[in-house]
Formats: C-alpha cells, sequence, structure tokens
C-alpha cells in the first residue's frame, strides 16, 4: 500500500485524505493551510486536544455542534462561561462530553483572551522555518518535534492546559505552521 493515492477525481492525495468524504474536504481545504487569527487558532487547538485519545474523523463529524456549542471559538465568549456552561456542555451530545477537556477549553480561552500579544503571535512564534521539501512517505511524518515541544512548553508556562507536544504538532499540521502533505499530494505547498 503506498502513501500516496490517486482519488476518484484523478487527484493525488496523502492516503487519509482520501479515506472518506469528511477527510477529502479536510485534507484538499484546510488541512495544513495558513491559519491566522486567535479565534481560530483556539478552534484548532480545542479540537486538536478534544482529539486527544479519539479519531479526528469523530471530532470532523461533530466540528459543526463543537462550534454552535463554544459559540463559535470565540475565545472572549468562552473565556466567560461559568457553571452552567460546563453543565450544558456536559450534557450536549454532539460533543465530546469530557469534563476534563471542556474546563480545559474554558481555561484555555481565558488565558488566550489574557494574552497581550494575542494567541495568533504566541503560537506562531514556536512555527519552524519551511522544509525544503516535503515528506515522501507517511513514516516520515513525527508525531512532535523540538518546536512542538517548545510550543507546548511555552504555552504550559502562560497557563494552558492539554497541550502536549503531539496536540502541539497536530495544531501546527493543521494551520499550515508545517506541511506534511506527501510529496506528489495534489496540495499547493504551504506559502507563508
Amino acid at each position: 500500500m503506498t502513501d500516496l493515492v490517486k482519488g476518484e477525481d484523478g487527484l493525488k492525495r496523502c492516503r487519509w485524505g482520501d479515506s472518506t468524504p469528511e477527510y477529502r474536504a479536510y485534507h484538499d481545504g484546510e488541512w495544513g493551510r495558513v491559519l491566522h487569527g486567535d479565534d481560530a487558532l483556539y478552534e484548532r487547538l480545542v479540537l486538536e486536544a478534544f482529539q486527544s485519545g479519539l479519531s479526528w474523523l469523530t471530532i470532523l463529524r461533530k466540528r459543526d455542534t463543537f462550534r454552535a456549542a463554544f459559540d463559535g471559538f470565540h475565545v472572549e465568549t468562552v473565556a466567560r462561561y461559568g457553571e452552567r456552561d460546563i453543565d450544558r456542555l456536559l450534557n450536549d451530545a454532539g460533543i465530546v462530553r469530557n469534563r476534563a477537556k471542556i474546563e480545559a477549553a474554558i481555561h484555555n480561552a481565558r488565558v488566550a483572551a489574557g494574552l497581550p500579544e494575542g494567541l495568533d503571535a504566541a503560537m506562531w512564534a514556536y512555527a519552524p522555518p519551511p522544509r525544503r521539501r516535503r515528506p515522501g512517505t507517511l513514516a516520515e511524518v513525527p508525531p512532535s518535534t523540538p518546536e512542538s515541544a517548545a510550543m507546548a512548553k511555552g504555552l504550559k508556562k502562560r497557563g494552558f492546559r492539554f497541550v502536549g507536544p503531539t496536540t502541539a504538532y497536530a495544531t501546527m499540521q493543521a494551520v499550515g505552521m508545517v506541511d506534511d502533505h506527501l510529496t506528489g499530494c495534489h496540495v499547493p505547498p504551504v506559502v507563508r
């Protein structure tokens, strides 16, 4: 089995990106594309934390409900959540109902809201220099890197929760800080 596949539409993709319609849309239109903005980055950070221990497909299928439940991931709004909101989220069958992750998402919004430079600048400060080439196989894609470990450590030092090196790296991939589309994938290389 090859790590690059040709889809029904004739386009070559990273194997995982052609396995379901949800993955195809995410792979082709979002994953690895440069993303900025405090609310947008907060959403990716929260969703990656909720994904921990689960399939990313589970999160993608619940994403619209997550957005509704967390008020569009507007940092300032989520930062004001209280006990009623925690109870509401714990009773929302449309999201992952994990108390620790819900409380961390709210706590992290409060921390993000208090960052003088904003979440965007705080996260992008850890972006590694662009690679000269994309990985050739999925085996070349690491689960974490020194930069993701530094991001996790830096965010934790500021007070963030549920952000380890692997979650940080998955976030880096999702927001285009790194380009882990495989060589030959039809998605254009990241330009930042």
